[in-house]
Parts: structure tokens; sequence; C-alpha cells
């Protein structure tokens, strides 16, 4: 498969499962209780937007952040991936408290940026995503067909999150909070399991590093 379309699939499909629309619906009808229909569009609008925003800003300045809090990328790799492992954990077996991702809130305030936009479609897990998948673009040899690529997977991810959000009540009614509850969950195992993927590859990675530096500080 080419890798181009190998890495749009990858973002797109790992975005889609932190961000989890089906998750989010329930807490955007609550959020969106008794509020006219055009203003809930208007919402749903605003937090996609506002998550969009965020995702570029890490997609174009991950690396500059890892160079300026002097953080490897195989570290940022190992922390993404204990994040994930517990956003998964909390989709697959949801905490009373809510832990990292809100069950519930909302009054009169704007709620499109927060709690929304971030930490609901914008949180941990996908930051931690987006510096370590821009950390791998600036390593590659096609940096801005890579690019565009990502960029296409975040755009596509945020577009499918709007439209379950605009058609959030026919698809409660459709699947039911059962139904949710078990996508929510499968979605939960193969976010944890992407989590410790990363876990494992970054301490490679610095394993690696680790034993290179070694070899070269060794006297001969």
């Amino acid at each position: 498969m080419d890798p181009t379309l190998t890495l749009f699939i990858s973002l797109f499909t790992t975005l889609l499962a932190i961000i989890n629309p089906l998750e989010a619906i329930p807490v955007y009808l609550g959020l969106m209780e008794n509020r006219p229909e055009n203003e809930q569009r208007q919402v749903a609008r605003r937090a996609c937007f506002y998550a969009t925003l965020l995702s570029f800003f890490f997609l174009v300045f991950g690396t500059f952040l890892l160079r300026v809090f002097e953080v490897p990328l195989s570290m940022v790799r190992v922390v993404g991936g204990v994040i994930l492992t517990r956003v998964g954990f909390e989709l697959f077996a949801p905490p009373p408290s809510g832990g990292l991702i809100p069950r519930s809130g909302g009054n009169d305030t704007d709620v499109a940026f927060v709690p929304l936009a971030m930490p609901i479609m914008f949180g941990p897990g996908a930051i931690a995503t987006l510096i370590s998948m821009a950390s791998t673009i600036k390593q590659s040899a096609e940096e801005l067909i890579y690019f565009l690529a990502a960029s296409l997977a975040i755009v596509a991810c945020l577009g499918t999150t709007y439209i379950s959000l605009i058609y959030a009540k026919p698809i409660l009614r459709k699947i039911g909070t059962q139904g949710i509850d078990a996508a929510t969950r499968i979605v939960g195992f193969f976010v944890a399991a992407m989590g410790m993927g990363l876990i494992f590859n970054g301490a490679v990675e610095f394993l690696e590093s680790y034993r290179f530096v070694a070899n070269v500080a060794a006297p001969r």
C-alpha cells in the first residue's frame, strides 16, 4: 500500500477512535438540552472548528515544542501511549467520576470550546498522537505530501464528528444508549491496544538510542 495512503488511514482511524463521535453524542445532547436547533448546529460547528485549529497547531508546531522543551520523540511516544492506554481503559470501563473523559456538564455558558472542543474532541490522546505524527513527518523524505495526507485525515475525522453531532438525535434513537455503550467499549479496547503499541515502540527507540550513545562513549 502507498505510504501516503497508509499515513492517512492510520491517522484518520486513530483520531476517530480517540475522539469517538459516538461517545461525544450523549455528552453533546446533554449540554444542548432545551436549546433551539439552530443554536445546537452552531455549537457543533464551532466546536469542530476549534478542534480543527488545535489539531493543526500541534501538527505544525509539534516538533518545535519538542525542541523547546527538549523532549525526545521516544518519550513523547511513551507518554502518549500511556495516555492513550488510559483513555482506552476509560472508554472500555468508564469510571463513575468521568476521569479524563467528561460525561456531563454545561449550563447557559458557551460550551463549544470547553468542554466540547477540548477535552472531549481534542484531549491528551489527540495531542500526543499529533505531536508524534508531526515528528514522523519531519523525518520523512516526502514531508509536504505526508503533511497534506495528515491534514486531510484531520479534516475528514472532524468532518465525520460534525456530521455525527448534527444527526446526534437520530443516531441515538437508531442504535440506543446500549448500542453506543457497546461501540464505545469496543473502540476503547483498540485505543488501549494502540497505546500499548506506542509505549513499546517508544521504549525500544529510547533503548536503541541509549545503546548507541553508550557504544560511542565506550573506551576503545
